[in-house]
């Protein structure tokens, strides 16, 4: 009875103990703060091997210091997501370093302004759709095919509920996480026989750095009265560390069904 107790006891342990993530390679862009750190950091704990970019190299420095200081294993590199030479490089850091590549997560990206469309530039709209949809899609077309021959791979998407609802930022921004949201819904519906699985996820507002892309002088009278007034009703902000375990969900074989999806989390703010 005493054995019996200890096997038990030690199968519980086992069980409670095991990695989601162990031996998987993830490649996270926009690693260096907020989500993009959060979810690189969670990976890790979680047994992942992880390749974090982001256009900040004191932040990278800083991030590869706290997973090695919890036993975690990573390999950081400066990318720019409107790049593509440095979208190339990511994949070719992953390969070299670890062989394979499991897991992309598409978490880089800029705001906007809040500007409406007879206020956008063409500057602001073409480095907000580049960072933001562009760079996703070079990097997902590169993901698909190091999926493809193992039969297995997943993607996240870090969307918005700007990508859902019309009144959540500006113009280019939207679309840019419109755009995300669908391509993440062809990929997991062409890709589905595969093996493959992509999904989105769509955070309301976020405790994140993203805030430093915003130029508040450029907040016109218009954009108040629509956009701004509309943020009143978000309920409250949520820790970057609340997304990262979405993120770990639809990482690991939990969430071996779910493919094609848009997870909002939003705290119930686009319920009103």
């Amino acid at each position: 009875m005493i054995i019996c107790e200890v096997v038990l006891h030690t199968w519980h342990k086992k069980i409670h103990t095991m990695k989601k993530l162990k031996d998987k390679v993830a490649l996270i862009t926009g690693a260096g703060s907020g989500m993009g750190k959060a979810i690189a950091i969670l990976f890790a704990e979680e047994g992942g091997k992880v390749v974090a970019t982001d256009i900040n190299k004191e932040r990278l420095t800083l991030l590869q210091k706290d997973i090695e200081k919890s036993g975690g294993e990573v390999t950081t590199l400066i990318a720019n997501m409107s790049v593509e030479a440095d979208i190339n490089n990511m994949f070719e850091v992953a390969l070299s370093q670890y062989g394979t590549l499991d897991i992309l997560v598409n978490n880089a990206g800029i705001m906007d302004n809040f500007s409406p469309v007879g206020e956008l530039e063409n500057e602001v709209w073409e480095k907000v759709i580049a960072i933001n949809l562009t760079g996703p899609f070079q990097a997902m077309r590169k993901a698909i095919n190091i999926f493809l021959p193992k039969e297995k791979g997943v993607i996240i998407n870090i969307a918005s509920v700007a990508g859902l609802r019309g009144g959540r930022a500006g113009a280019a921004y939207t679309a840019s996480k419109h755009g995300l949201i669908g391509l993440t819904k062809n990929t997991g519906h062409v890709y589905a026989k595969t093996g493959i699985r992509c999904n989105a996820i769509a955070p309301g507002a976020i405790e994140t750095n993203i805030g430093e892309t915003i130029d508040m002088t450029r907040i016109t009278p218009i954009v108040n009265e629509r956009i701004m007034e509309g943020m009143g009703l978000n309920p409250r902000s949520a820790k970057p560390e609340e997304i990262a375990k979405i993120a770990l969900f639809l990482a690991s074989d939990d969430a071996s069904f779910v493919n094609g999806h848009v997870v909002v989390a939003d705290g119930g703010w686009i319920a009103h």
